[in-house]
C-alpha cells in the first residue's frame, strides 16, 4: 500500500532519531523536497508512473553510509536495464516480476518497492545467492518497515556495533509484536515464511523446481534488457 506522505515522513524521521540515539553517525540534513524520478525508471520497469512516496525517499540527502539494519544501504535510481539483473530471484510474486524497483541492499538480501497494481507500495525481499526461492513480502509499506526497525531498536533487537559502525540485528524472533520478516535476517523460520507467502499471494517454489523457474525468469530478464538496448 502507499503511505500517507505525512506518515511516511514521520516514520523515516523517527527511525533516524532512534538510529542516531543508538550510536549511528547520521547527521540531520533536514528534509528535501521530492524531485521527479528519472524518465528512464518508467521505461526500465515497464510502468507508467512512479509513486510520490518512492520519489520522496530517493530525494532525501542521506550520507553515503550503511544506515539500515545489518549494514544495509539505500540503492540509487538505476542507470539502465542491468538493474533488472537484481530481480533474478523474484520467483512466484503475485505481480509482474519487472514492476518492482531494487531499493535496499543488505549484502545477502535485496528489498524491492512494488511500483504498480494492487501491491503498489509493498516491500518485498529476496535472498542474494543461489538455491533460495524465498520471494515474500517484508512489509506492506515503507512506513511500516521503518516503524518495525525503529521498534526493533527500542526493543534491543537492533543495536549499534562499534566494530563495524553500523546497526546489527539480533534475535528478531524473540521480540513480541515485531515482524521477523521485516528485518534483514536470513534464513527465516520456514513455517513463518510459508504462512506469509500464502498471506501475500506468493507462489512457493520447491527446491527441485526452483532452477526451472529461475531459468525462465532469467530468459525474461534478458529479453527485457534487449528491448532497452542494454
Amino acid at each position: 500500500m502507499l503511505d500517507d506522505m505525512r506518515v511516511l515522513r514521520e516514520a523515516v524521521r523517527e527511525y533516524r532519531v532512534a538510529a542516531t540515539a543508538a550510536g549511528l553517525d547520521w547527521p540531520d540534513s533536514g528534509e528535501s523536497p521530492a524531485g521527479p524520478p528519472p524518465d528512464r525508471v518508467r521505461r526500465i520497469f515497464d510502468v507508467d508512473h512512479v509513486a510520490d512516496q518512492l520519489a520522496w525517499l530517493q530525494s532525501q540527502r542521506w550520507p553515503d553510509a550503511r544506515l539500515l539494519p545489518n549494514g544495509g544501504w539505500r540503492m540509487p535510481w538505476p542507470d539502465g536495464g542491468d538493474a533488472l539483473d537484481y530481480l533474478g530471484l523474484s520467483i512466484g510474486t503475485p505481480f509482474p516480476w519487472r514492476q518492482q524497483l531494487p531499493l535496499f541492499h543488505f549484502d545477502f538480501l535485496l528489498y524491492t518497492f512494488v511500483l504498480a497494481g494492487e501491491h503498489e507500495g509493498e516491500i518485498w525481499r529476496y535472498p542474494v545467492g543461489e538455491d533460495a526461492w524465498e520471494s515474500v513480502r517484508a512489509a506492506p509499506s515503507l512506513a511500516v518497515l521503518f516503524d518495525q526497525w525503529t521498534r526493533g531498536i527500542a526493543a534491543g533487537v537492533v543495536r549499534y556495533d562499534e566494530a563495524n559502525k553500523w546497526l546489527v540485528v539480533e534475535d528478531a524472533d524473540g521480540a513480541p509484536d515485531l515482524d521477523p520478516l521485516a528485518f534483514p535476517v536470513t534464513p527465516v523460520d520456514e513455517t513463518l515464511l510459508h504462512a506469509r507467502q500464502r498471506e501475500c499471494g506468493a507462489s512457493p517454489v520447491a527446491d527441485d523446481d526452483g532452477f526451472e523457474h529461475q531459468e525462465r525468469l532469467l530468459d525474461a530478464i534478458d529479453a527485457a534488457k534487449a528491448t532497452l538496448g542494454s
